[in-house]
């Protein structure tokens, strides 16, 4: 094979698509990763704040674990900024103490 053919090759495989479709699908990855962690912080702080149970330690540890992934998560896409999130949410100081943060 002659660096002639080597060089057509490369271009018929084309890497520089090849990567674009692999940013592509860890995009999409990263998406889907998100909402499935802003379900979970959804199910779970809703759940601690529906509870009247006088022990609610296992409804909050679910809570603090999944605001903390769901955290995670949005600092992995690029999201720093967590204040609307709390907000939107309505993440009681609780589960944010837990987790170390402020707010």
């Amino acid at each position: 094979m002659t660096l002639r053919d080597s060089l057509d090759l490369i271009k018929a495989v084309n890497p520089e698509g090849g990567h674009a479709v692999l940013e592509h699908e860890i995009m999409a990855e990263r998406a889907s990763s998100l909402g499935a962690a802003e379900k979970r912080v959804q199910l779970t702080v809703s759940a601690y704040n529906a509870s009247e149970k006088p022990d609610r330690s296992q409804e909050l540890a679910a809570a603090q674990k999944a605001v903390w992934g769901y955290f995670v998560q949005r600092e992995l896409c690029g999201f720093r900024r967590h204040q609307d999130v709390i907000a939107a949410f309505s993440i009681p100081s609780e589960v944010l103490n837990g987790l170390g943060a402020v707010r």
